[in-house]
């Protein structure tokens, strides 16, 4: 996608968006097959637990040598290409943040209003998450035997690594917690450290800035083609879903029941409660506070945007359309728009970081895994961070969270329970990434002394559309 260029600016570096399959017939039937998977899981799954029980001998023959197989085999294609998935995402990322140097106050304006709004969304989403508990909302029994198959896979080694964290000064703990000695170990293991990955990730793109550009061109470029390539693959891997779908959803609700389901209703409502809150809440205040805008007014303005992103599931998609918008429906001065915007593509995903810290922590509660507030904060981090680096396309978030739930211990094929809704969440996330985008737009825009002019810019040589 050819990126767009203000006047004072060179081309914002961040991942090229990789989306084969999003605009092909097969890749917009995607989704149907995947949500086919879903009710046939639900159907075959429900109807077993009902008819020959969990405890049956045959159907937990099936559940072990036939489904369970299947659905590890997609886990565990995710995770062979996630490490390198989110290694060159958030270095490229990073390493595009420094052209914020170049354009001075409208570059720190907008990052720093990305990072705030992110925190804010992923304090909703802890703070609905930890009140309505979704995934404590199950039998105990049932809640006993989920622990038992979905607890952490590495208990009694992480107990003895905390146990001996804990005699450390804080500070210490803190350092060893977030710097790694060597990055070739930290992502080498079984579990690969989420954190110590996400900081060597932040140092090499941060080292990127500080030299001059035509000496990091070659390894940047190579950055690049590394995520293209594990976006691609990551893609085809995608297109056995629909089947890993059906098989893991069957072995969750063959063994745990109607439970499971109402703690899947519960994690639905937490998710599109904590995106409304934001949108219409956080997004009115801050349009009418720092924009000085009607939010009502604003809304009505976007909303052709708003329905391009909820089609797409896809904020890299909806670019071309979101800067026609900002430039003839709020008047966003050109040189601003494009960079704020192509910058929030890849940086500012307050839903996704939204749906992330939610989905974490709901899983990590269906395990029986009550995490600290300290494990919080560090799921905080993750979900910020990973908003810069999540690609912006459909189900990018998906291999972000297996990695963090194997951070955490937690088996990542409880991610199965989630993927049949994943496909629709994500279009609401969507809207709530794109929206933030042209708030933030608009506040820079405010900030910097333009006024926002419906229409002015179409005074100016015709706007350049990016594609995919």
């Amino acid at each position: 996608m050819s990126q767009p260029k203000g006047p004072n600016e060179e081309p914002n570096r961040s991942p090229p968006p990789v989306e084969p399959s999003a605009t092909s017939p097969k890749g917009q039937l995607l989704p149907v097959y995947i949500f086919m998977g879903l009710v046939l899981g639900v159907i075959a799954g429900l109807g077993c637990n009902i008819v020959f029980g969990p405890e049956d001998r045959g159907l937990i023959w099936t559940v072990n040598n036939i489904a369970e197989p299947i659905g590890q085999l997609f886990l565990r294609l995710l995770l062979l290409l996630v490490v390198p998935l989110v290694f060159s995402s958030l270095v490229v990322g990073v390493a595009g943040l420094g052209e914020i140097r170049k354009v001075g106050r409208i570059g720190i304006k907008s990052f720093g209003y990305c990072l705030v709004i992110s925190a804010i969304s992923v304090g909703i989403a802890l703070t609905l998450t930890n009140v309505i508990r979704p995934g404590k909302r199950i039998d105990e029994s049932t809640a006993v035997r989920l622990q038992q198959r979905y607890g952490r896979e590495a208990g009694r080694q992480v107990e003895q690594a905390q146990g001996a964290k804990s005699a450390e000064p804080v500070l210490m703990q803190v350092i060893k917690t977030l710097v790694p000695k060597n990055p070739i170990t930290a992502v080498a293991s079984e579990t690969p450290n989420m954190l110590h990955l996400m900081f060597f990730s932040l140092i090499i793109g941060m080292g990127i800035t500080l030299l001059p550009k035509e000496r990091t061109a070659t390894f940047v470029a190579a950055l690049e083609g590394l995520f293209a390539v594990s976006a691609r693959l990551i893609d085809w891997v995608m297109h056995l879903a629909p089947f890993a779908v059906a098989c893991l959803v069957f072995t969750n609700l063959a063994l745990f029941g109607l439970d499971l389901l109402q703690a899947l209703l519960g994690f639905f409502v937490t998710v599109v409660t904590g995106l409304i809150l934001h949108m219409f809440g956080v997004y009115s205040i801050l349009i009418y506070w720092l924009s000085r805008m009607s939010p009502l007014e604003f809304f009505r303005r976007i909303k052709l945007v708003i329905l391009t992103a909820f089609s797409t599931s896809s904020s890299n998609a909806t670019l071309p359309t979101t800067l026609r918008v900002a430039e003839q429906n709020l008047g966003i001065p050109r040189d601003i728009g494009s960079f704020v915007l192509t910058l929030g593509a890849s940086a500012n995903q307050n839903g996704t970081a939204l749906y992330e810290g939610v989905t974490v922590l709901f899983l990590a509660q269906l395990a029986g895994i009550d995490l600290s507030f300290g494990q919080q904060l560090i799921v905080a981090y993750l979900a910020i961070l990973g908003s810069i680096g999540t690609a912006g396309v459909p189900s990018g978030s998906i291999p972000f969270i297996v990695l963090v739930l194997v951070t955490l211990q937690i088996n990542p094929a409880l991610i199965a329970i989630i993927l049949g809704l994943d496909r629709f969440l994500d279009m609401c996330r969507t809207v709530v990434n794109v929206t933030g985008d042209l708030a933030a737009a608009t506040y820079v825009a405010r900030s910097e002394g333009r006024e926002l002019k419906p229409g002015a810019g179409l005074q100016t040589a015709p706007l350049s559309m990016a594609g995919e």
